[in-house]
């Protein structure tokens, strides 16, 4: 039997030169994402083999130099080098480049030259360079390079074989000697420093130290050797400036000027750039009004594909989470276990299943845009809109995705590079009103609001919607200059050109996405959903004695059967394959059977609402009452407010346990109608004559609703995307203290006009 050899292989390249795809293509299903201590970027990392060479495939970040300009930027520089502890340093590195681009992706190439490993470029998209009347004599620019060349291309795998073979014989190789060459006094300065800094460090460091003012190396050299080392750094800049080699202009001017040499024999260009399909489609595509107008029909689109074409996939999967949780209930005997795996495990699981539709379809969206080259185009566009807001274009598409769902909204803030602004939408992303939101609106508006015209319920939902678009730019403003200060990056992206996406790419990243969304945030939202049961469900046993599970199961148990009538003749009468004789007997026969158990309906909901009201949640919000007295509500409310915590749809049904209407469907109307109703009717604990509700409260409640964060989903993604507690437990601070703010000022201000 062969044995295996393995070794590492580290992939760099530009943005959209194919990097992702070329890795996808070499590690297929075998490959893992990963966040390195200390970082928030996505690092993935796979598997392939060449004969009897297996290849660990790591995918890093990408970037147009390894000048790190962030800890994020940091990444590339410290896995090739070998400085992470839990990373062993790559046998030979990847470098991919854009054959269209030969110059500008070179540059790249020129820096990993020089940090020490044997180095393969895959030269993509020659078919692109081809049709441009780009000629590359690729045989000789890897003699003129020193390195070998292999072309490929990554969306349509072609290459693949001959990749792997060179990175197979890589293994033999010694690192590049070659390359441009520096001054003799930037050289004699980056030795010293070399010196300085410790007699093992890299020279590849020390020139980076030199050559990066105010980057990454500077601000780790810094807190390393004390600020003494930075003045050091800072006078050499000042007399190799003297010397006639200007920081950092000399590093361009070095690198390019040698690229330019090595490449000028072994390509040839058209005297005449052709007009493109891209510069033909950009005329539109990037206009100020016309590609606006494309641009809001296509999120038109995207928007749809969240909010309505993922509706028949999460009614199926609401329909199978109620079948299981009926299951339960008919195969157990009453009591906590039975509750605690219908309500607790079952809703808890789907209440992140629930999510995987919109998650699947906004990533196959986003992958498409992407691929195909529009999402630049679209950052373009949003770029002045958002750059008032302290934002770039890229952070626009997070946001309005966050419209229907902040979790996958959050998860499309990964498109964004710079952390502060990827950061700063993570966090303002949750602002924006989800489709979660909407039964406490649409309740709420239309019990309060209705008898003023249909067009009042609407505007109020309409301005809840509003809300979160001013307040969401504003405090991205704010945090951009306080805990997210910092110097604001030039917003620079490369068009990329049109291209036909890879559909198994796009499915590839969809199922990657969702997955692990359900494996990572899914435990955390479990757990809190079976506290959240715990709280609700405890003590079973009222002051008076009443057991409280004993007794709901006996009632539910007694009204089984009848229930289960009343559904089938609601489901005859709405097939309506009858005469009309027939539908008005079933229709008779059905209020009958609606009568016949409403005591026992009765009675079940009244001894729900007690028992919650004297369960462990209950009893906090008897003690958050005086808290939120301001605020217009009374216990019962902000017991219900604090149910919701994790999924906001639970306000709905938990209203309608503590109001005697029972946990109906939040979306019926028939439900949303007689809980309506019966909030109507609320009167304050021990004062009959003083309505509990009043539309100032209604009011009160939407703006909580609107700037609160009352979604543990939303809040492990956060930690998932951050890598850290301390934002989602920020997020969670600043949107509670905002809703609360909103919400007095919405109850105090509208008690003196209505």
């Amino acid at each position: 039997m062969v044995a295996l050899r393995t070794f590492s292989v580290a992939l760099v390249g530009n943005p959209n030169t194919g990097k992702t795809t070329l890795f996808n293509a070499l590690a297929g299903m075998n490959q893992r994402v990963g966040n390195y201590p200390g970082v928030t970027v996505e690092t993935k990392r796979g598997k392939c083999r060449s004969g009897d060479v297996t290849f660990d495939v790591i995918d890093l970040p990408g970037t147009y130099s390894l000048a790190p300009r962030s800890p994020d930027e940091m990444v590339a520089v410290e896995v090739i080098l070998g400085q992470k502890a839990e990373e062993p340093r790559p046998d030979a590195v990847v470098a991919i480049v854009d054959a269209s681009n030969l110059d500008r992706n070179l540059y790249l190439v020129t820096q990993v030259m020089e940090v020490g490993l044997p180095v393969i470029v895959a030269l993509n998209m020659a078919d692109v360079a081809e049709a441009q009347g780009i000629r590359i004599d690729i045989p000789q620019l890897s003699r003129r390079l020193g390195l070998p060349v292999i072309p490929i291309q990554a969306n349509k795998s072609k290459g693949l074989e001959e990749l792997k073979r060179a990175m197979a014989a890589a293994m033999e190789m010694t690192p590049p000697t070659h390359g441009p060459h520096f001054p003799e006094a930037f050289d004699r300065e980056a030795e010293t420093l070399r010196d300085r800094l410790s007699g093992n460090a890299p020279i590849f460091l020390a020139r980076r130290l030199l050559l990066d003012v105010g980057g990454q190396m500077e601000i780790s050299a810094a807190a390393l050797h004390g600020d003494a080392i930075v003045e050091e750094v800072r006078a050499a800049r000042q007399r190799l400036s003297q010397a006639g080699c200007p920081i950092p202009a000399i590093e361009a001017r070095t690198r390019y000027a040698w690229i330019r040499q090595a490449t000028a024999p072994c390509i040839q260009r058209p005297k005449q750039r052709a007009i493109t399909f891209t510069d033909q489609l950009d005329k539109a595509l990037t206009h100020r009004f016309l590609g606006t107008f494309i641009f809001l029909a296509i999120m038109f689109l995207v928007f749809q594909a969240i909010y309505a074409w993922a509706e028949p996939f999460k009614d199926r999967i609401v329909a199978g989470q109620k079948w299981i949780g009926e299951l339960v209930q008919s195969n157990m005997e009453p009591g906590p276990l039975r509750s605690l795996l219908s309500q607790g495990v079952v809703e808890g699981v789907g209440s992140v299943v629930v999510f995987l539709p919109q998650i699947l379809l906004l990533f196959a969206v986003i992958a498409f845009l992407e691929d195909c080259g529009y999402m630049a185009r679209a950052a373009f566009l949003m770029d002045r809109l958002m750059s008032r807001a302290g934002l770039n274009g890229k952070s626009f598409i997070p946001l309005l995705s966050s419209m229907a769902c902040a979790v996958p909204g959050i998860m499309a803030a990964r498109v964004i590079e710079n952390r502060r602004d990827r950061f700063a939408t993570i966090m303002v992303a949750p602002l924006m009103s989800c489709s979660a939101r909407l039964p406490v609106y649409i309740l709420l508006a239309g019990a309060f609001l209705g008898g003023y015209g249909s067009w009042a319920p609407a505007l109020a939902i309409f301005l809840m919607y509003c809300l979160g678009l001013v307040v969401a730019p504003l405090m991205a403003l704010l945090l951009k200059r306080t805990l997210l200060r910092g110097e604001t990056p030039a917003f620079v992206m490369e068009m990329p050109l049109y291209k036909l996406p890879s559909i198994r790419a796009i499915a590839w990243r969809s199922f990657e996405a969702g997955w692990m969304f359900v494996r990572r945030a899914g435990t955390i939202i479990l757990a809190t959903m079976i506290l959240i049961w715990a709280m609700l469900y405890f003590p079973t046993i009222g002051s008076d004695g009443t057991d409280y599970a004993k007794e709901t199961a006996a009632l539910e148990a007694q009204l089984k059967e009848p229930r289960d009538e009343i559904e089938k003749t609601q489901e005859k009468i709405e097939r309506g394959q009858m005469e009309n004789a027939d539908v008005t007997a079933l229709e008779g026969l059905l209020e009958e059977r609606k009568k016949a158990i409403e005591p026992d309906e009765a009675k079940l909901n009244h001894l729900l609402q007690e028992w919650k009201g004297n369960s462990i949640l209950g009893r906090m919000g008897r003690a958050i009452e005086p808290a939120v007295r301001p605020l217009g509500w009374d216990w019962r409310i902000a017991m219900s407010a604090l149910a919701s915590f994790p999924a906001r749809e639970v306000m709905v049904g938990t209203l309608g346990i503590v109001f005697d209407q029972g946990e109906g469907d939040a979306g019926s109307d028939d439900y949303q109608r007689s809980l309506g109703d019966a909030l109507r009717e609320a009167t304050w604990p021990n004062e009959p004559e003083r309505k509990l509700f009043t539309i100032p409260t209604a009011l009160s409640i939407m703006v909580f609703f609107a700037l609160c964060c009352q979604c543990v989903s939303t809040l492990a993604v956060i930690r998932r995307e951050t890598a850290s507690w301390t934002w989602p437990a920020f997020t969670f601070a600043y949107m509670t203290v905002l809703a609360y703010v909103g919400a007095l000022a919405t109850y105090q201000i509208g008690r003196l006009f209505l």
